[in-house]
This record gives C-alpha cells, sequence and structure tokens, in this order.
C-alpha cells in the first residue's frame, strides 16, 4: 500500500511537473533575455557605426579641408551618440530610450550631410578608402535596422506574454517585477518618410 502510495505521489509530481514546463511558466523570463539580446545588438551595431566615423572623418578630411564645420558636426554627434549608454539595467527606461534614439538619429543627420559634403570632391569620391568606408556604413546602417527591429519584435512577444493567458497569471503570481517594456518610437521630425541620402 505505501508503494502505491509513494508511486502515486511520484506520478502525480512528474504530471504536475510536465504540466507546469508545457504551460508557459518559463516563457516570461525567456522572452525577457531574448529582448536583452536584442538590445545587445542594437547597441552592437550602433558602436560598430560609431567605430567607423573617425576613419571616414580622417579620410574626408584629406580631401575636404573647407568643411570643417561639417566634420565637426559630425565628431561632435558621434561623441554624444556614445555617451548615452542603454543597457540592460536602463532598458524599463522610456527617457533614457528616447534620449539615446535621439542622439542615433542627430549622428544619422550629421552622416548624412557628410555624404552630401564628399559629392563636392570627385578626388574623395573615387578614394578607395572612402569607397570602403562608404560601403561598410551602408552596411552598418541596414544592421541597424535589422536590430532594430529584432529588437520591436523581441519586446511585441514579452509585451504580449505578460498581457495574455495564461503568461498574465505567470506575471501576477512569481513575475510581478517584470513589466510591460517600451518600444522603439520615432522620434525624428518626419520619421515616416525615408531619407533621401545618395552615397553615389
Amino acid at each position: 500500500m505505501r508503494t502505491f502510495s509513494n508511486g502515486l505521489r511520484l506520478t502525480l509530481l512528474l504530471l504536475l511537473g510536465g504540466l507546469l514546463t508545457g504551460c508557459g511558466v518559463n516563457n516570461i523570463p525567456q522572452y525577457d533575455e531574448q529582448v536583452k539580446a536584442a538590445w545587445a545588438q542594437v547597441e552592437n551595431q550602433y558602436q560598430r557605426r560609431a567605430d567607423l566615423i573617425p576613419n571616414l572623418v580622417e579620410t574626408v578630411k584629406g580631401y575636404a579641408k573647407q568643411e570643417q564645420e561639417t566634420l565637426t558636426r559630425v565628431i561632435e554627434a558621434r561623441a554624444k551618440a556614445t555617451s548615452i549608454q542603454v543597457d540592460a539595467s536602463t532598458l524599463d527606461d522610456p527617457q533614457k530610450l528616447q534620449q539615446f534614439d535621439q542622439a542615433q538619429q542627430q549622428l544619422s543627420g550629421a552622416l548624412s550631410r557628410l555624404m552630401v559634403v564628399s559629392e563636392r570632391y570627385p578626388d574623395l569620391k573615387s578614394n578607395q578608402n572612402f569607397l570602403a568606408l562608404q560601403s561598410q556604413l551602408e552596411g552598418t546602417e541596414n544592421r541597424i535596422a535589422v536590430a532594430r527591429r529584432d529588437f520591436i519584435t523581441a519586446v511585441e512577444r514579452y509585451n504580449t506574454e505578460i498581457r495574455t493567458f495564461p503568461g498574465r497569471l505567470w506575471q501576477m503570481t512569481l513575475y510581478r517585477d517584470m513589466q510591460v517594456r517600451e518600444n522603439f518610437k520615432a522620434t525624428a521630425p518626419n520619421a515616416e518618410q525615408a531619407p533621401s541620402v545618395n552615397f553615389q
């Protein structure tokens, strides 16, 4: 009789454990980690862009000395953009995210002006170093867009999980400290229109 009782308890525990793992109790922390990983990739791509800028500025400097104001704006925008850090611990602060995004938008604008300036210098446009940096910058801008899209998707999945059943129950009982996350919002004026940037 005792063996039957122990076997029944073990069976009930296994059944309960199977139900708990199959009903999404771990989804919220998994999705939270995916959001953090996606944000790390966004930061990684922005850092890649910031690392390319000094080389690009130096290359342009050699050809366009009279464009010092544009070069200074790019350097200042890069400094501001790299000074604002949003990591996993501050990812839930919408104000910090907005400051970060605005700084990145200013840097994008400064880079666009720099590319327009480069149009005036045919020797610069044919310089292999400039062309390589320009190509890397274009690729990085595409990677930034993909990383931001992935972050938006990860936040959407996480927010949906904690707002719907059964995730809402798990959030209320086990993960009270995990709240809805803010997502990217367009902060630039006329953000719904694609900027006209000509790299040719």
